[in-house]
C-alpha cells in the first residue's frame, strides 16, 4: 500500500540517535489527511488517489460539490497508485501519521524559499571578477555570455534571474521520531521551504 501524506513545516530541531549523537531534524505537522477522490484506469486513464489536508474557511462552488462528503479541505494533492490498490481506498478514508514508522526512508517535496532577483555569484556560485588591478565594479559580473557564432545566447545559459521559489524534492531522508498524539514527524536533515510550507511526504 502506498505511503503518502501531506504536512506543514513547523521548523528545525534536534534529537539524540541510538548512539547518543545529536541529529538535526525538521519537524513536520503531518496529517490527518482524507481521501477526496479515486481515479481509475478505466475512467481517467491512470490510477491515483487525491488527498486533502488542512481546513479551509471558504471554497469555490465546484470544490464544495466535490468535497461535500469529506468537508472543507484547503490543500489537495494526487499520488499515483497501482491498479490493484484502487479497491483498497474509498472516498473519506483517513490517512494518519501511523502509516510511517521510525527508520523509514522518505522523499519530501515542497516549494523552496523565494530569494528574489539574484546575480550569477549568488544564484550559480560563479567566482566573479578580480577586485583590484583596474577592475572597477566587476566583482559580481558574469563575463562573456556568447560567442562569434551562432551570434545568440544558448538556452539554459546560467545568468542572473529569479532565485528560489521552485519545487524541490529531497530523497532518502530518515524518519527519526514520530509523535502520534501531536501528528509530528521528525525527519533527519533540512527540508525545503519556510515555516508553514505545504510538504508532500512519500515512502522512498
Amino acid at each position: 500500500m502506498v505511503k503518502f501524506i501531506l504536512g506543514e513545516k513547523v521548523g528545525m530541531g534536534e534529537v539524540f540517535d541510538e548512539k547518543g549523537a545529536i541529529t538535526p531534524v525538521t519537524l513536520i505537522k503531518a496529517g490527518p489527511c482524507k481521501v477526496t477522490q479515486i481515479k481509475t484506469k478505466e475512467k481517467d486513464g491512470y490510477s491515483a488517489i487525491q488527498v486533502g489536508f488542512g481546513e479551509a474557511k471558504k471554497l469555490k462552488k465546484p470544490q464544495e460539490k466535490q468535497l461535500k462528503k469529506v468537508g472543507k479541505l484547503k490543500n489537495l494533492r494526487e499520488v499515483r497508485i497501482s491498479e490493484e490498490e484502487e479497491k483498497k481506498f474509498k472516498v473519506g478514508d483517513e490517512i494518519k501519521i501511523d502509516i510511517f514508522k521510525e527508520g523509514d526512508r522518505v522523499a519530501v517535496s515542497g516549494l523552496s524559499k523565494g530569494k528574489g532577483f539574484a546575480g550569477v555569484v549568488k544564484r550559480h556560485g560563479f567566482k566573479g571578477g578580480p577586485a583590484t588591478h583596474g577592475h572597477r565594479h566587476a566583482l559580481k559580473k558574469s563575463g562573456s555570455i556568447g560567442s562569434a557564432f551562432p551570434e545568440r545566447v544558448f538556452k539554459g545559459k546560467k545568468m542572473p534571474g529569479r532565485m528560489g521559489a521552485k519545487r524541490v524534492t529531497v530523497k532518502n531522508l530518515k524518519v527519526m521520531q514520530i509523535d502520534k498524539d501531536k501528528n509530528i514527524l521528525a525527519i533527519r536533515g533540512a527540508i525545503p521551504g519556510r515555516k508553514g510550507t505545504l510538504l508532500e511526504i512519500k515512502e522512498k
